[in-house]
């Protein structure tokens, strides 16, 4: 049997909703791609993510808290990426060293975390 990550879904207060769509399209640079027609009525949005997907959906009593669980983002270029978030005046948070996996964090509007990493080998070596 064959196990595999599908998608990551974040909880968004309504009045949040299009600020995390501008987040995740604009600053993170997400494709934006069709959710399902029995979803049309709004309340979600989803991005593409590698080979991966990322949805948002509205929930009036999300998670505001200040957690350290997160979703980590593999990345080609983690310094261009850098770059475009602090274009949009996201703020970046220093994360622990790791041995071939340079990364960082950000939090999205709602402040969910997300680490971005680029794997540049086995942090073992």
């Amino acid at each position: 049997m064959r196990y595999g990550l599908h998608h990551v879904s974040i909880p968004v207060r309504p009045d949040q909703f299009d600020a995390g769509r501008t987040f995740y399209s604009d600053a993170v640079g997400l494709e934006e791609i069709p959710a399902p027609k029995e979803f049309e009525n709004g309340r979600v949005v989803w991005f593409r993510l590698g080979n991966r997907e990322l949805h948002l959906f509205k929930e009036s009593d999300a998670n505001m808290a200040a957690s350290e669980r997160h979703l980590a983002i593999d990345v080609d270029d983690l310094d261009a990426v850098r770059q475009r978030l602090e274009e949009h005046e996201v703020e970046i948070e220093v994360a622990d060293p790791i041995h071939n996996r340079p990364r960082f964090f950000v939090r999205d509007p709602f402040g969910n975390k997300l680490e971005f990493t680029q794997i540049l080998g086995s942090y073992l070596e």
